[in-house]
């Protein structure tokens, strides 16, 4: 059985240049209607020419002033939020300097603050641990306590959805 025809380069030809069976000559015509492969080439080849011309007709292509619209819109997107990022950097820096300048002045003008902390220098110098000291500081001030571990959960939190959001 025969693989190739010698007509059948011609036959595709034809059939995707829409010229199939009407525009060819005659003996084409004959051939194909005696040979199988080029017989199979021109059904197959025929049914994708009317698969595309149907999706072609399918087909809904915007208007170019959509198109442009558009396009306009997300350059101005991305522009601003590549002009965003510095300024959520910068947010983040200031705020994590003002949570260690309103941290360093907890710490400077709060006595029950600093007397913990020399009770725990004292309790280390003696290479004992700060349990006591810590318990203590935690029974007394519970409430802050929570509250600065709230903030400390809570501001990597916020930066890291802002950060996730943009």
């Amino acid at each position: 059985m025969k693989m190739e025809c010698e007509f059948e380069a011609e036959v595709l030809a034809a059939t995707l240049q829409s010229r199939w069976p009407e525009r060819v000559d005659a003996q084409l015509r004959a051939h194909v209607a005696g040979c199988a492969i080029c017989s199979d080439v021109a059904t197959i080849a025929a049914s994708i020419e009317e698969a595309r011309e149907e999706l072609w007709k399918q087909a809904v292509v915007p208007d170019s002033g959509r198109v442009w619209r558009l396009a306009q819109l997300r350059a101005r997107y991305e522009a601003a939020k590549a002009a965003g990022r510095p300024i959520t950097a910068a947010q983040v820096i200031a705020f994590a300097c003002a949570t260690s300048l309103l941290g360093a002045c907890f710490g400077a003008t709060s006595r029950w603050f600093q007397s913990a902390l020399h009770g725990m220098a004292a309790t280390l110098a003696d290479w004992k641990l700060p349990l006591p000291s810590a318990a203590a500081l935690i029974a007394q001030h519970g409430a802050l306590v929570l509250a600065g571990g709230a903030v400390l959960i809570m501001i990597p939190a916020a930066v890291y959805l802002a950060i996730l959001r943009d």
